[in-house]
């Protein structure tokens, strides 16, 4: 599968709280990019290259679509996966998490031996499952490589 190198991913939250959220994803490792935020309204927060997620004050995410903002807090429309290097990468993100005013694993912990995910709400309630795959179960496919260790 071939897939064009330049694109990049803007995930955008709507927050009750820019600077509560901004603090939350510093916690996470994200860096603030000024050219695409302001003091009042929206924070760019920076994982990777490819990687940006776009806290929104309530007001300023209205101005981009006519539909109502769900309580995060009360229901899931989407979450978000984020990948790490190793298991002790998981939970030592999750801690920060958790520091920073993260709620820990809304949803229920999962270990399958290739791969291991902890998941966190943000301040807002938006739902963060962070994972490790091991990279031969993320080139082969969890069922190849589960027949590969004698396990399928």
């Amino acid at each position: 599968m071939t897939t064009p190198a330049s694109r990049s991913v803007f995930i955008n939250l709507p927050v009750t709280d820019l600077s509560r959220s901004e603090a939350f994803y510093r916690a996470l490792g994200a860096e603030k990019n000024p050219l695409f935020s302001d003091d009042d309204t929206a924070a760019c927060m920076v994982f990777s290259d490819a990687i940006y997620v776009m806290l929104l004050t309530h007001e300023k995410f209205s101005t981009f679509t006519d539909r109502a903002i769900p309580d995060a807090q009360k229901s899931a429309q989407m979450m978000v996966a984020l990948s790490l290097d190793s298991r002790d990468a998981v939970d030592a993100l999750l801690a920060r998490a958790s520091a920073a005013g993260g709620v820990d694993d809304p949803n229920p912990q999962q270990d399958y031996g290739f791969m291991y995910s902890r998941s966190s709400a943000d301040p807002d309630g938006h739902i963060w499952e962070l994972f490790w795959m091991d990279p031969d179960a993320a080139q082969q496919g969890p069922e190849a490589f589960a027949a590969q260790m004698g396990g399928g």
